[in-house]
């Protein structure tokens, strides 16, 4: 039964890209790629909320970035999962597209991952991009456990912008010294953004907050000389403004004003678990992250929880690492050590985990300020004891150790985690 399923996926998604090509010819619209390691998903919100200022835009839903999530962007459906039906349904969908002459938006913003090699240059193959916009490329990257090394992730990355005909647009992080490196290997127009570099620069960065929580974040981008004040509601770390900067760049390019970026990002609405700000049980706060998890990103969050002004105390709930390879161990141990210069509490989740705690121990975090659970979900009850007014809660692991469940167990409207926590699909909650 299981090499049937196989084939039958195999089927489908061959059908779902022969749809795609044909839609992208018949309708030819413009289309924005965004790949890196970490911080797709929310630059590709950004860029999609920039340049809806103007032109008609459709954006990957959610963080559909993979062979099946890039063609259901172009036909403009959702997954129907492990149910035939619905599948049937999203080719139908997609052949009405073809067939007929529907409305269809003038352009696509398109998330585009790479879990193994030769993914990116598949896509590349498939679709032309008019633009491209790189996040962020770390010195160890998610997902290095399926390729040889992080050069060869990084370099997969790469496929997108290298793609690009001279005619098109490539947006790179100048912070980030390997996307610099790979620049003169490119043939499209660059424009670079960063904090401490780039044509589009974020800077006066300060942390919001309303009563001594924290609210958000207030930077002014800075572009020629002409300087705008913009607000990011709703998420802390400084890494946050990255990819409004990439929104800045790519929207600025085709037709949209400094105010009006600045207008669009003010009102975005961050996808959930990436560092969103959501009110805890007895009056505390949840930094919750928990979407997934990667070296460079948990540090990240960390720096953001050691930056924030708390009247209580800080805690971080770090689950598993994933698909680190070799890197595994030194890389949790090493998050450890970060984590004991920072939290009054650690709680970790999961069997990698414990060399979080190693590492604490290393860097003499007390022992009784270090609790260890095999479940999200365990990890949550306790914390349900013991959160006070005033805590600060980091939630930070990969997305199979769905530590979204631990959010849910603390968060102040637990009615309302359909709307703001990752994973709340059925499908996912009968995993």
């Amino acid at each position: 039964m299981t090499k049937l399923k196989q084939l039958v996926k195999k089927i489908v998604i061959a059908l779902l890209w022969l749809e795609t090509r044909l839609i992208l010819l018949k309708y030819q619209p413009k289309i924005v790629g965004i790949t890196g390691s970490v911080g797709k998903t929310s630059t590709k919100d950004a860029i999609a909320a920039g340049l809806a200022q103007v032109h008609q835009v459709r954006a990957s839903a959610k963080s559909y970035n993979s062979d099946i999530g890039i063609p259901l962007t172009v036909i403009g459906q959702l997954s129907a999962w492990g149910f035939w039906w619905g599948w049937l349904k999203v080719l139908t969908e997609g052949l009405f597209l073809v067939v007929f002459k529907n409305p269809y938006p003038a352009w696509l913003v398109i998330e585009v991952g790479a879990d193994r090699p030769r993914d990116i240059v598949k896509v590349v193959r498939r679709i032309k991009f008019d633009a491209a916009a790189i996040s962020h490329l770390p010195e160890l990257p998610v997902h290095v456990e399926f390729f040889g090394s992080a050069e060869e992730v990084r370099a997969e990355k790469l496929a997108l912008p290298r793609s690009l005909a001279e005619s098109g647009l490539v947006v790179l992080n100048a912070d980030d010294q390997y996307q610099m490196d790979a620049r003169l290997k490119l043939k499209a127009h660059v424009i670079t953004y960063g904090l401490a570099a780039g044509e589009i620069r974020g800077e006066n960065i300060r942390l919001t907050y309303d009563d001594g929580v924290p609210t958000g974040i207030t930077f002014k981008l800075n572009y020629d000389g002409h300087v705008v004040p913009v607000k990011l509601n709703g998420v802390v770390g400084t890494h946050q403004i990255y990819p409004a900067l990439a929104a800045a760049a790519v929207s600025l390019k085709f037709g949209v004003n400094l105010f009006q970026v600045a207008e669009a990002l003010g009102g975005m609405v961050f996808p959930p678990g990436r560092l969103r700000l959501v009110p805890g049980i007895n009056q505390s706060l949840i930094l919750d992250d928990s979407y997934n998890s990667s070296p460079v990103a948990l540090t990240a969050a960390l720096n953001t929880l050691a930056e924030l002004k708390v009247t209580g105390r800080k805690i971080a709930v770090i689950g598993d690492m994933l698909e680190l390879g070799e890197h595994t161990i030194e890389a949790h141990k090493a998050a450890g050590r970060q984590a004991a210069g920072i939290v009054d509490t650690l709680i970790t989740v999961g069997v990698r985990s414990k060399f979080v705690a190693e590492g604490a121990k290393g860097k003499k975090l007390r022992a009784n300020k270090i609790h260890h659970f095999d479940t999200a979900l365990l990890a949550g009850e306790w914390l349900d004891k013991y959160l006070k007014k005033g805590d600060t809660v980091l939630v930070k692991g990969s997305q199979s150790i769905r530590l979204e469940k631990t959010v849910a167990e603390i968060m102040a409207e637990p009615d309302k985690k359909a709307l703001l926590l990752c994973r709340q699909e059925r499908q996912w909650q009968e995993r």
